[in-house]
This record gives structure tokens, C-alpha cells and sequence, in this order.
């Protein structure tokens, strides 16, 4: 008798278990078979990426609150972009600045993750996707709270005044677990290692021009940007960690889940 059989006929008691079972293999597990030395690779890239992002972070906060280090390049690098301005460049910078802020990116994770949840065998991997997005909001407005490092002039804006504080950057921060985090849960599934190769050159490509939009339009510093991005390191390796904690199995380990890839790993 399986799962789905138990319980006496017309008692619903079969029906519901058997629905609990389709949740239990849609949404919680996935599993796949890796290589040994592929999941010892994984681990290894979630500590090295967890570790860079800690020593960058208190690097890059401790400079701050010194007012020296990597913080003193934030006054040069902002002149130098305000001497950059353009009517061309300013559009092009809002534009950016409204498709990774916090109207429009958010949207864009829910209906990514919607569509990601029904499309796919499995959810498991958008829901590790929303839960890094939440992850960073959390964290961003908890260290922002703590910080408390004021803006640019307000002056220098050019997309409306924002009084709030700016250490570290959320737009920033959010462009990196989207990109980032999406990047990995995408290509991490994929033999291609060129198509994973480009994948991330496109995502670093998009960190770069949501970083330059915020310093561009005057609403961070440098070091502002640089938090968010060891920040997102550092949730990138939780990710990495958890998932392949989660789904990695080697030759000769059970896999579980009904819906889970069985077959074993080809050459």
C-alpha cells in the first residue's frame, strides 16, 4: 500500500495524506546526484564565499567608522562621477535605479518565483531564491539601524531627497542576491560550465551598473556599495551550503523524494 492508498475508503483520510505528499515532494524536497568531489567543491566554494564576505564586510565597515581605509576612496570616486553627469546618463541611471529598487525588484522576485514554483518539477530552488531576498532585507535594515551613516548632500541627488540612512545600500544589495543567488540556483543544475562561466559575468555586469547607478545619482558612497556586496557573498554561500546540504547525494545514497532525479550522474 502506498502513501497516497492509506485510509478507509471515502474517508478523505487517503486523499489528504496524498495531497500532503505532492506539497512534501513539490516544495520541500529535491534531490540530485553529484560526483563526491563535486559536493566537497560545493561546500568548499559556500566557506570560501561565506569567509570572503565576513573579512570584506568588517573591512569595509571598520573603515567606515575610522573614516579611513577603503572609505577614503568614496569622496574621489563620487567627484569624479559627478563630473560624469549627463541628461543621457542621468536617464539611464534612474531607469536602473527604479528596476533594482524596492517597487519594481520586488515585484520582479514574485512573479519570478511564482512562475519558478509552477513551471518547475520542484520549488525548492525559488523558494531558496525568495528566502535569500528576505534574508538581505532583514539584514540590510538591521545593520542599517545599527550604522546610522548619513548620506551624500542632499543636494547632489538626482531622483528625489532621501533622508534615510545608507550603510549599506539595499538597491545594491538587492541586485546582488537576485543575480547572484539566481545565477548559482540556475547554472548549478547545468553541466555547461561555459553557460555558467557567462552567467555570472552577466550577473557581476548587473552589480556593477546597480552600483553605479546609486553613486551616479548621488544617494551612496563606495563603501556603501562594497558592504552590499560582501553582504550578498556571505548569504550566497549560506545558499549554496543549504542547498547542497539539502539535494547533493553521491552514488549509493537513498534519494527520497518521488519527484527527485534518480538517475545516477553521466560522464
Amino acid at each position: 500500500m502506498t502513501v497516497g492508498q492509506r485510509g478507509s475508503p471515502g474517508s478523505g483520510t487517503g486523499k489528504h495524506v496524498g495531497k500532503w505528499r505532492y506539497f512534501h515532494d513539490k516544495f520541500v524536497v529535491e534531490e540530485r546526484y553529484v560526483e563526491p568531489a563535486h559536493r566537497r567543491a560545493l561546500y568548499r566554494y559556500a566557506v570560501i564565499l561565506a569567509a570572503a564576505g565576513v573579512a570584506l564586510f568588517i573591512t569595509t565597515l571598520i573603515s567606515v567608522l575610522q573614516a579611513d581605509g577603503l572609505s577614503a576612496a568614496d569622496t574621489p570616486v563620487r567627484d569624479w562621477l559627478l563630473g560624469t553627469r549627463s541628461a543621457t546618463l542621468t536617464a539611464a541611471m534612474i531607469f536602473l535605479a527604479v528596476v533594482f529598487g524596492p517597487i519594481a525588484l520586488p515585484i520582479i522576485v514574485l512573479v519570478v518565483v511564482v512562475a519558478w514554483s509552477f513551471a518547475a518539477r520542484h520549488a525548492w530552488r525559488p523558494i531558496l531564491l525568495a528566502s535569500a531576498m528576505i534574508s538581505g532585507v532583514i539584514i540590510s535594515q538591521i545593520i542599517l539601524q545599527i550604522v546610522r551613516r548619513s548620506r551624500p548632500p542632499v543636494d547632489q541627488m538626482l531622483f528625489g531627497i532621501d533622508q534615510t540612512f545608507s550603510f549599506p545600500s539595499g538597491h545594491v544589495l538587492g541586485a546582488c542576491d537576485f543575480l547572484l543567488v539566481g545565477a548559482y540556483l540556475i547554472f548549478s543544475r547545468r553541466r555547461n560550465t561555459r553557460a555558467a562561466v557567462w552567467g555570472f559575468v552577466a550577473a557581476g555586469v548587473g552589480i556593477l551598473l546597480a552600483a553605479v547607478s546609486r553613486l551616479y545619482l548621488g544617494y551612496h558612497w563606495l563603501s556603501d556599495a562594497l558592504a552590499s556586496v560582501s553582504l550578498s557573498l556571505i548569504i550566497l554561500g549560506g545558499v549554496i551550503a543549504v542547498d547542497t546540504w539539502r539535494t547533493a547525494r553521491v552514488p549509493g545514497e537513498q534519494i527520497t523524494g518521488q519527484l527527485s532525479k534518480a538517475e545516477a550522474p553521466r560522464d
